[in-house]
């Protein structure tokens, strides 16, 4: 547990430092907090006891990727981590709509493919927002349905 939050807390110094002393980034503002939403909602999750194996996934048979994957106990589960900085907007679980469902039932179907017939799985949802408070607000929404 401890090594984790060791390994949170250097990450988070070296962004620092890399903001301060590298070229800025390119690309939209959105982008890079839904990336530092997927780095807490990893961080959270291993908290939480997953053990998490792939982030990003990709299969190139199908479009679409899987944010992170990882057991629950004995449980496989594919993550898609929505972020947002307001509640302003339509909440991170219900932007997982129904072509982003398909997307990520596609990619999990070729990833199941490696693993054992009898491998139990679930899709979750993490949502992540950054407000007010310097910490992040996550929910984790365990057995999201992929019904498209």
């Amino acid at each position: 547990m401890l090594s984790g939050r060791l390994t949170h807390a250097a990450i988070r110094a070296l962004d620092w430092v890399a903001t301060r002393t590298l070229p800025e980034r390119v690309g939209p503002k959105h982008q890079h907090i839904g990336r530092r939403g997927e780095e807490d909602a990893y961080f959270y999750l291993r908290r939480l006891g997953y053990v998490l194996v792939a982030r990003n996934f990709r299969s190139p048979k199908c479009r679409g990727e899987i944010d992170l994957i990882g057991w629950d106990r004995e449980v496989l589960c594919f993550i898609e981590v929505k972020t947002r900085t307001s509640h302003n907007v339509a909440s991170a679980e219900a932007a997982v709509d129904r072509h982003k469902r398909h997307e990520i039932a596609l990619v999990a179907r070729e990833y199941l493919r490696r693993c054992s017939p009898s491998c139990q799985w679930r899709f979750d949802i993490v949502s992540v927002y950054y407000e007010s408070s310097s910490q992040p607000k996550i929910e984790v929404f365990r057995n999201a349905s992929l019904a498209v």
